[in-house]
């Protein structure tokens, strides 16, 4: 292996480590009781989700296999985990990035957060996407 595909694919395992951490610590800490995670700033602010309100809840209930109240809590969330596994396999097999960080990926990135939080603080919509 290059030095050029070495540290991505260090990069990734160190990535999956903290991800693993951040999940056992979910798991193990109920985020729906009171006091345990610090309360949105965002949402205190305003009285509207942000794009991650309910990201705790839905990792926390993925961690114990209920995929549906996950996706209740944040269905972005659960959304995204496939494509981020799917480019973090590419990276520990040393594969070239599929998205080699385009112009135009970050701007998308933040268009569908735009987009996802106002669609899910629509209150036709309450109740029906979560958090």
């Amino acid at each position: 292996m290059s030095a050029w595909t070495a540290r991505p694919v260090r990069d990734a395992w160190l990535a999956a480590g903290v991800c693993a951490a951040v999940a056992v610590g979910t798991a193990l800490v109920n985020p729906t009781r009171r006091g345990r995670f610090p309360a949105c700033p965002f949402r205190a602010a305003t009285g509207f989700d942000c794009p991650g309100c309910g990201s705790l809840r839905a990792l926390h209930e993925l961690t114990h296999g209920h995929l549906t109240a996950a996706a209740d809590y944040n269905l972005l969330l659960v959304a995204f985990l496939p494509c981020a596994a799917a480019v973090w396999l590419r990276a520990v097999t040393g594969r070239p990035r599929p998205l080699v960080l385009h112009k135009w990926a970050a701007f998308a990135t933040v268009i569908v957060l735009i987009l996802w939080t106002v669609i899910r603080n629509l209150p036709v919509l309450e109740g029906v996407l979560g958090a």
